[in-house]
């Protein structure tokens, strides 16, 4: 059965934020001294139904998909670096897989449209198709691709929930997804593609301007329909992005928060957000990439990221490194001492004048 036109997301719960902020007024602290952490504890109880939080164990979802118009040379990578990367994601080689055990993550690899067969043990077997079709030469796939690649996102993501996963961390692979990623937030954005587009894994300037000619007339080729998500998936990609935004759903028909990753996982995001607008509730972005086109990424999503490293790698790592801001947010709710149960005299209340 479609998962998308059944799709029901839950409102926050704003009650039990209520609850969940005036609890934190009786910790032993002074009023706001925990600044976002207070904040970020709220909106968890919000998202969860849950005045104490859960945030563990976390798991990261990441999708694996090559990319047509990476013959065209916009990465520095050549596309069969895709396949050699998820094998070592299954060899724990990565840093998604690092920073994965450093948080007690569980963590899955999904193929989900890599252009050649890769083999190993784990990997979770999903294509769609052997990678994208080439953008300026066609659509990257079908409207049917497009939307059975979504499905597919929220079905591994549901999977992976009623497995116990208390916060999603979704992340990707796939070698030209800068390219598709900023041509999609071009698309979204209605924003001139110079002022979006960036070095991706690490081409030269010369590269970034053909590139930006590239997604020009990949745009002007396929003209997208910016109001349907599906289409502008259908026409510029990619599976991994499609798959990522899937999953992202399905975390929030589950009450289950989302920490977002870097440039193309806030891709994603924004078309979760294009199919629901209520999808962004349950969204926290992990970190502000170095990659150009982020800071507009992030604006539209209307979200504050927690962390700012100049990182840029994508598969998920640099919300994996925010993860224990979120962990911390919900111990402090959890295992902090009242001033009552501490027997803490609290000097702010005893001082505020009466009647």
């Amino acid at each position: 059965m479609p998962v998308l036109p059944t799709l029901s997301i839950p409102a926050l719960d704003l009650e039990t934020g209520c609850t969940t902020r005036d609890y934190i007024e009786t910790l032993t602290k002074p009023s706001g001294s925990l600044g976002r952490l207070e904040a970020l504890a709220v909106q968890l109880a919000e998202i969860t139904a849950d005045p104490f939080p859960v945030v563990t164990p976390p798991g990261v979802l990441v999708f694996a998909a090559d990319h047509g118009v990476a013959v065209e040379g916009v990465s520095a990578f050549p596309q069969e670096v895709t396949a050699q990367m998820v094998q070592n994601f299954l060899n724990g080689g990565a840093a998604i897989n690092v920073f994965s055990n450093r948080i007690g993550a569980r963590l899955h690899i999904v193929d989900i449209g890599v252009a050649s067969d890769v083999d190993g043990e784990g990997l979770i077997r999903k294509k769609i198709r052997y990678g994208t079709a080439n953008f300026i030469q066609e659509d990257a796939m079908t409207h049917h691709e497009a939307l059975q690649a979504v499905e597919t996102g929220y079905k591994q993501a549901e999977e992976f929930i009623h497995q116990g996963i208390k916060t999603l961390i979704p992340g990707e692979m796939g070698i030209g997804n800068t390219t598709a990623s900023s041509a999609i937030l071009a698309a979204i954005s209605g924003k001139d593609i110079s002022t979006l587009i960036g070095q991706g894994s690490g081409i030269s300037r010369e590269k970034v301007l053909y590139k930006r000619q590239v997604i020009e007339k990949a745009l002007s080729e396929r003209n997208p329909d910016r109001s349907d998500p599906i289409d502008v998936l259908a026409k510029l990609g990619g599976l991994e992005i499609a798959g990522m935004a899937g999953a992202m759903l399905a975390a929030t028909t589950n009450r289950i928060p989302i920490l977002i990753d870097g440039f193309i996982c806030t891709t994603a995001a924004l078309i979760a957000k294009k199919i629901s607008d209520r999808a962004t509730d349950y969204m926290m972005v992990g970190h502000r990439s170095a990659e150009t086109g982020h800071g507009t990424a992030i604006q539209l999503l209307e979200k504050k990221p927690l962390l700012d490293l100049g990182l840029r790698l994508g598969e998920g790592s640099g919300a994996a490194v925010a993860f224990p801001i979120l962990e911390s947010a919900s111990l402090m709710v959890s295992e902090m001492a009242t001033f009552a149960s501490a027997g803490v005299s609290n000097q702010e209340k005893r001082n505020e004048p009466e009647g």
